[in-house]
């Protein structure tokens, strides 16, 4: 079989060579055998184990990720907040298996990609993950020289398959939009990630991919610094039993509470309606406000440069324990942006007077609508998404607030010339 033995994982229906595609029968029978489970529901268990506390920092986070990664502990902490500077990401054992996510349809991915599964494969002996429709693209099925490559693969099918306990860590090849999607792959514990920037924006893929063999050697062999990137529990709590329309026109009729763990932002908005947003906001309990205009963003520190600076937020690094609440176009002129602790529990709901309903989308995913006794819980989720630094959390994030936000870049002011006066 090529050395596929070496790669199949026996003890899982999940997981099975890529060039495995006619065996019908065990697809068959794996798919009976499959308990269903979709990625966007979180286990009770999992919510009863981290109960949450009132806590002005919010819940401490997870700092293993993965099967085999953890995060050294610093004994110097103060108030249980390790210094950013101190993150460094350590391996218990050594990793075995990497999950590559590379963006769909983009041509100048195709030579990278194949490249660096060579690589991990030929040099790193590794076993790789990858997405069954990436390999389905016809630039690398029709690939005879890559085929070989491809047989050794394991393949997943999202929202279909869990490799939650199968992958070590990650790598991304694209923009931002494949970290998030990496982090929609994991509702639970995230291995960590290295992102190449491939992209347009790249704020949150720190690696230039012209050296990317010793810099995926670096981080095989463990201690790189890591930045915790927190992410949002969601959940969705529906009145009544009914299927939810989604963005793209199929119907998913599933479960009265559905749970989400976002990275960048929850966007609750107006839809096509083309009356005002109206929706009660509460926290711990209380109403705080009612929010009239296109509606309102509730966002982690990562997704504060996101959708939520462009609505006139203010940017905040991911090491704050904190969850911004920003109004889309409010109909006041003090409904300004607020940060809250990350310890609070917001609630958002349809006010009772509304005259349209709300949609809401998770990432920019996943959007739904949402009716009258309808309501949206949103936490700070136990489990972060460790995202491997170039340098370090710092300065990475000013790197990136220079090079593609262009923070605070102007025309500088000229000086004083000795002949001036003052």
């Amino acid at each position: 079989m090529d050395g596929a033995e070496e790669v199949r994982v026996t003890n899982t229906p999940y997981c099975w060579p890529a060039h495995d595609t006619g065996n019908i029968a065990g697809t068959r029978l794996a798919r009976r055998s499959r308990k269903a489970r979709s990625l966007s529901t979180s286990s009770a268990s999992t919510s009863s184990e981290y109960r949450r506390t009132q806590s002005l920092h919010g819940p401490s986070p997870v700092t293993t990720f993965g099967p085999k990664a953890c995060m050294l502990q610093n004994p110097h902490a103060v108030m249980h907040i390790q210094d950013p500077a101190t993150q460094r990401l350590t391996w218990n054992t050594a990793p075995k298996s990497v999950l590559v996510i590379k963006k769909i349809r983009d041509a100048s991915l195709l030579l990278p990609f194949k490249e660096l599964c060579i690589f991990l494969t030929e040099v790193k002996k590794m076993i790789v993950y990858v997405e069954k429709k990436v390999l389905e693209d016809p630039a690398i099925s029709d690939d005879e020289n890559f085929g070989t490559i491809t047989k050794k693969f394991c393949t997943f099918r999202e929202d279909l398959d869990d490799i939650s306990n199968r992958v070590d860590f990650i790598i991304c090849l694209g923009g931002d939009g494949t970290l998030l999607y990496a982090s929609s792959l994991f509702q639970e514990s995230v291995p960590p990630v290295m992102a190449f920037h491939l992209g347009s924006l790249g704020f949150l893929t720190p690696f230039k991919f012209d050296t990317y063999q010793s810099q995926v050697t670096q981080i095989i062999e463990g201690n790189a610094a890591i930045v915790l990137r927190s992410r949002l529990k969601v959940r969705v709590h529906r009145e009544r039993e009914k299927g939810v329309f989604l963005t793209n026109g199929d119907v998913d009729s599933g479960h009265k509470t559905a749970y989400y763990q976002v990275l960048n932002e929850v966007v609750v908005d107006r839809g096509p309606s083309s009356y005002l947003s109206n929706v009660d906001l509460f926290l711990d309990g209380h109403l705080i406000t009612t929010v009239q205009g296109d509606g309102v963003i509730v966002s982690t520190p990562t997704g504060s440069t996101a959708y939520a600076v462009a609505a006139g937020a203010s940017m905040i690094h991911p090491n704050v324990p904190a969850i911004m609440i920003t109004p889309i176009c409010p109909h006041s002129l003090s409904f300004r942006p607020i940060v809250v602790p990350a310890g609070v529990e917001l609630k958002i709901m349809l006010s009772c007077d509304a005259r349209n309903t709300a949609w809401v989308s998770f990432d920019g995913r996943r959007r739904q609508e949402i009716c009258h006794g309808d309501s949206i819980t949103i936490t700070t989720s136990c489990f972060p998404v460790p995202c491997i630094c170039f340098r370090n959390p710092v300065n990475d994030w000013f790197e990136s607030l220079a090079q593609c936000l262009h923070w605070n870049v102007r025309k500088k002011q000229n000086i004083f010339s000795s002949e001036d006066d003052f």
